[in-house]
């Protein structure tokens, strides 16, 4: 079968880096870090496993980052390679292990990527999936499969970006009839936005301010209307169709970004802060927002989100960070801001009960989904992965954001 197949060199990954976004923007293949090859299907690590068929995959930012050496070199131990990408996967079950429990052969489900102890075949659970948080399993490199925090970056399971992949039984979840592929390839991200928008609670008289408007931001918006936040949510967005979308999702207002000169006075009207003129490099700024999501996370974003987020308030990253450089860390410290740091999915209290992102995220895309398939384009086929990657990367040149290949 055809895949998309990742497999790192320290020399590619080093010349990457060191050429930047101008060359990543023209070439999107990691020096062919990335290629699609034939490979031989994954087998069934054991009876609980069964084969899923992909119908359609969204190119993640992680995705993006790990092809383009913008990450760090921290999450190599959690990883097995050479591995197929792709998570944020819907698709239909082609084969089943005989201890599948609920699951059958044509069952069209999505996949809950996280590979934890029981996917794992560990018993007893380590501390994180026993409380329901398998995306923070301390085993991921034992067990029946290859290290490897989720599905799409583990040498045995496959990934969404080919024509077969396998996961264990708790990894499945169906999706309803209702709900169209387009919609439900958006599941998995917008697990990981609900897990965010439900970190802070947030009243009606209060403020939110969005950092960035690419498909978490986007989806974070989303997640803080659709769970009943009516507090006041100002969003940073860079392009047109960003800034649609954010409006459409449910922004109040809307800022850009730009030089602080320009951008930090426009920004203190609307979060209600006073910009406090410095004896060198930006200025101080008191007042702000209650709560700051970061869907950027890059150096950047991250010294003017804490700038901007009021005494006392929360400060919630939900960006993939790298490594930033360059932040003043002094507001963190002077405004006793708390930190909030969000990765994938985990049990949450919701509805005056305590239930998993995914059921949570299916449950609202019942009623969300024809607001945020707005958000998909028009699908890329897994042979032009360089278009898909080039849409991927240039959202401002695409007007896209969530760029996803359907597999035929």
């Amino acid at each position: 079968m055809q895949a998309l197949v990742y497999r790192k060199s320290i020399p590619r990954y080093a010349l990457v880096k060191l050429l930047g976004r101008r060359f990543r923007s023209v070439y999107t293949c990691g020096l062919p870090a990335l290629k699609l090859t034939d490979v031989a299907p994954p087998k069934l690590p054991n009876e609980k496993w069964v084969r899923i068929t992909p119908k359609m995959a969204g190119i993640c930012g992680s995705d993006l980052a790990t092809i383009c050496a913008k990450g760090t070199p921290y999450l190599a131990p959690v990883t097995s390679m050479p591995f197929v990408m792709g998570h944020e996967v819907v698709g239909v079950i082609s084969e089943v292990g005989e201890d599948a429990g609920s699951l059958h052969v044509g069952d069209r489900v999505v996949l809950h990527p996280a590979l934890g102890c029981e996917a794992r075949g560990i018993e007893p659970l380590c501390d994180a999936c026993s409380e329901g948080r398998d995306a923070l399993c301390r085993n991921v490199t034992r067990g029946d499969v290859s290290a490897g925090l989720q599905t799409g970056f583990c040498r045995d399971t496959g990934g969404g970006f080919s024509h077969s992949f396998v996961a264990h039984r708790c990894q499945v979840y169906k999706v309803p009839d209702e709900i169209g592929d387009r919609a439900a390839v958006l599941i998995e991200p917008f697990a990981c936005a609900l897990h965010a928008a439900l970190r802070v609670p947030l009243s009606k008289t209060e403020t939110a301010l969005v950092i960035g408007c690419g498909s978490i931001g986007l989806l974070t918006l989303a997640a803080l209307r659709a769970t009943g936040c009516q507090a006041k949510i100002v969003a940073v967005a860079r392009h047109a169709h960003q800034k649609q979308l954010a409006i459409k999702l449910g922004a109040t207002e809307l800022l850009a970004g730009g030089s602080w000169k320009r951008q930090y006075p426009a920004w203190a009207r609307v979060l209600n802060a006073e910009v406090l003129p410095a004896e060198l490099g930006k200025p101080a700024v008191v007042g702000g927002a209650d709560v700051t999501f970061d869907c950027v996370a890059s150096s950047r974003s991250i010294d003017d989100g804490i700038r901007f987020t009021k005494s006392g308030g929360s400060f919630v990253l939900a960006g993939m960070p790298g490594m930033p450089f360059g932040i003043d860390w002094t507001a963190m410290w002077y405004k006793e801001l708390n930190l909030r740091t969000t990765y994938a999915y985990g049990p949450e209290h919701y509805g005056g009960e305590v239930k998993q992102t995914f059921d949570i995220a299916i449950e609202l895309m019942r009623s969300w989904k024809d607001r945020l398939v707005e958000l998909v384009s028009a699908p890329f086929a897994l042979p032009d992965y360089r278009a898909a990657l080039r849409s991927a990367l240039n959202t401002g040149t695409s007007g896209v954001a969530k760029t996803v290949f359907a597999i035929e």
